[in-house]
């Protein structure tokens, strides 16, 4: 198989993958806005970031497994791939454990953080409690996935979490349009959902026979410390799209009051989509980029990457045509009042501006955290949400609600030439791993 061949039979079921995760997660919306209208939305949207925290958790676990994983079983490098393998089970089930006791007491305050008043946060508890009793299917779930995509699973990712999309939809439809269960029902829907997605990927390890054992005491402490360092990075560039919900919520609310949130909800839910979209390129190249680094292949670490910058950019580019192409009608998907859709025909511009910055960031950062390079994917995973805090306490002083709208594009944009300069110190500080970049940027 040619390397670009290679590329593609990982990124092509990873972006999949991530479309259907991005629709899963805008489903609920879809049920509650039709069948609740504004409120349900705004609440959902409120809610919806202790979801996401979830299925982050999950996710970082993972990723800082599988890339361990992938590092150990390269020609040049020492260690036992199956002790990362078993560790990362054992982190899994001790955050289960911790989050589910944690949230279960907290629902309330954290709501309230999150801007949640009155109805809306009667709603958005009434989602949360079910959401958190599930806590051990959206962690596994989502923590099982790239484990399999770097044990050379790719396509299997992709079906279990095809199994649990359509679980989802047959569920949203039972629970909430047909039986009224409402934000319950939607609830209960999205973690049954991701109850068949680890089940598929249980049936995975038991047919490739990668057994569980509990690793010694030294192996399980030194594979932990290893996995955690990486995992702060999938984790935050996972969480970091809900921690700018959180603070564009917070201050929609503020200048704009409940129109504005349920506004924004519907803006969230169709850029969701294209986010997930750049992180399936990011996530797919992870185990070949990890797997060449493993092997000091540092050529084709490189070229990776570049046809990964490509691969972002093209789908970057097609999305903004096709969102500006459609944004009257988009809103309309989601129960939107006529004057919520009018709003977001003008205001979804803005959003779709900061694309291209978008990917360039989310491949940068896939590429750091593939080879242990943390400090650079630490910096560059939490910077957007920074960025925009500090943007979102000054622009819309001068601009009011469209002061919000703008600090998003111009956060991404910040983060970008962040990206930028932390690609070239990189480049310049380590030339022999990073050989393709420092011919490219000379040139």
């Amino acid at each position: 198989m040619s390397r670009k061949a290679e590329f593609f039979y990982y990124v092509i079921p990873s972006v999949l993958a991530f479309a259907l995760s991005g629709v899963y997660a805008i489903v609920d919306g879809f049920f509650i806005g039709n069948s609740i209208g504004d409120a349900g939305l705004a609440a959902i949207n409120i809610a919806y970031p202790v979801t996401a925290l979830l299925q982050a958790l999950g996710t970082g676990i993972g990723m800082g497994g599988a890339v361990q994983y992938s590092i150990h079983r390269g020609k040049a490098q020492n260690g036992n791939p199956q002790d990362y393998f078993n560790t990362t089970i054992l982190l899994l089930f001790s955050v289960c454990l911790l989050t589910m006791a944690l949230l279960t007491l907290t629902i309330h305050p954290l709501l309230s953080a999150f801007g949640a008043r009155g109805e809306l946060l009667t709603m958005g508890e009434e989602y949360l409690r079910i959401i958190v009793l599930g806590a051990v299917f959206q962690i596994f779930g989502t923590g099982f996935i790239p484990l399999i995509r770097n044990m050379g699973g790719s396509m299997a990712a992709m079906y279990a979490m095809i199994a649990g999309f359509l679980t989802n939809i047959i569920f949203d439809y039972l629970l909430v349009w047909v039986l009224p269960y409402g934000l319950s029902g939607a609830a209960a829907a999205t973690i049954i959902g991701q109850g068949v997605t680890m089940a598929v990927c249980i049936c995975y390890f038991i047919k490739v026979r990668t057994g569980f054992s509990f690793p010694s005491l030294s192996a399980a402490k030194t594979a932990a410390t290893s996995i955690l360092r990486i995992a702060l990075s999938p984790f935050g560039l996972t969480f970091s799209p809900n921690i700018i919900l959180i603070l564009m919520n917070k201050f929609a609310m503020l200048y704009g009051g409940e129109d504005a949130v349920a506004c924004y909800a519907a803006i969230a839910y169709i850029t969701m989509i294209i986010v997930l979209l750049l992180q399936g390129v990011g996530d797919g190249c992870q185990p070949l980029i990890s797997r060449y680094y493993g092997q000091k292949a540092f050529a084709e670490v490189g070229e990776t990457k570049r046809l990964a910058y490509v691969t972002a950019g093209v789908i970057a580019l097609g999305c903004m045509i096709l969102l500006f192409a459609v944004r009257h009608d988009a809103a309309a998907l989601f129960g939107a009042s006529d004057t919520v859709q009018r709003e977001v025909a003008e205001i979804l511009p803005y959003f779709i501006a900061g694309f291209l910055f978008l990917a360039f960031v989310r491949v940068t950062t896939s590429g750091f955290y593939a080879t242990e390079k943390n400090n650079f994917a630490y910096i560059l995973v939490y910077a957007e949400p920074v960025m925009l805090f500090l943007l979102l306490l000054v622009v819309p002083r001068f601009w009011g609600i469209t002061g919000i709208w703008i600090a998003a594009p111009l956060s991404q944009m910040i983060t970008a030439g962040i990206a930028l300069a932390a690609k070239k110190y990189d480049a310049a500080k380590s030339p022999l791993t990073n050989t393709y970049d420092s011919c490219n940027m000379e040139s």
